[in-house]
């Protein structure tokens, strides 16, 4: 996709996230810029400040608090909000082609868009029940062929590059997504690990560094989204559909897509 400076500096403006010279030391990268955000003082009270299991605890409670569930029929207006075209209101863009596609298109057919469940829903089982199965947190419009061939797949780095979808690679165990979306994924995984911890009647949903998890309640490989997200910062696009989410659908947000140093912060 390509990405006009226009389209960036005017999502710039609605993301409401601002960036102080900090930086974190993290093996991945050794340099990860930390943020203040409008919400530390408010919606991130009790998270600022705390590091390990407690951050992650405090997170949990912040992010799992006040939360509007939508049906899986509800998922599909709400992906038409979130990763509208800033171009074109008539379209969304796709998560692994970065193409923009209309609206409409949404369905089953090769060439439409259809849900794709970054958090792969057999990883734990949950299907498409209200809950993890609807988190629009994680759930994107995407190909529908080129979602068919991530599959279930964990994330790593490597394999051979998908037809149709330029800079997205695949082996028989993983799936490895092209560099602009790549700290996208991970801090959506990431948040599902946070949001879903056994308390609510669906699995304790956690990250480890394998892959070929199959059913189990796990996803990986850590090491290498904790390096996609150092190395892909969220961009305007990723904050601006933060904002949607918070504001008009499920009313929470990623704190990874505001304090992407949190990840190191949690996972040491």
């Amino acid at each position: 996709m390509h990405v006009t400076p226009h389209r960036w500096k005017a999502l710039a403006l609605l993301a409401g996230v601002t960036t102080i010279a900090v930086t974190v030391q993290t093996p991945a990268t050794a340099e990860v810029t930390a943020t203040s955000t409008p919400y530390d003082d408010t919606y991130y009270k009790d998270a600022i400040g705390k590091t390990g299991d407690p951050l992650k605890n405090a997170l949990h409670t912040i992010i799992s608090t006040d939360v509007t569930k939508l049906s899986y029929d509800e998922v599909w207006d709400a992906l038409k909000k979130t990763d509208e075209d800033p171009d074109n209101s008539a379209n969304v863009i796709l998560l692994y082609t970065g193409t923009s596609q209309s609206k409409d298109a949404g369905g089953s057919g090769p060439d439409q868009w259809n849900r794709e469940h970054v958090w792969a829903k057999s990883h734990g089982d949950f299907g498409t029940a209200t809950g993890p199965g609807t988190d629009v947190h994680h759930l994107r419009p995407a190909n529908v062929t080129v979602n068919s061939i991530r599959g279930n797949k964990d994330f790593d780095a490597g394999g051979s590059e998908v037809e149709g979808a330029p800079g997205n690679r695949t082996d028989d165990d993983s799936f490895e997504p092209r560099d602009e979306v790549k700290g996208d994924v991970a801090r959506m995984v990431l948040y599902m690990s946070v949001r879903y911890q056994g308390d609510d009647d669906f699995p304790d949903l956690e990250v480890n560094d394998k892959t070929d998890n199959g059913s189990q309640p796990n996803l990986g490989r850590l090491s290498v989204l904790k390096k996609w997200n150092d190395e892909d910062p969220p961009d305007a696009f990723e904050k601006h559909r933060n904002d949607v989410i918070f504001d008009t659908v499920q009313h929470n947000r990623n704190p990874f897509i505001d304090h992407p140093e949190w990840v190191g912060e949690i996972w040491k």
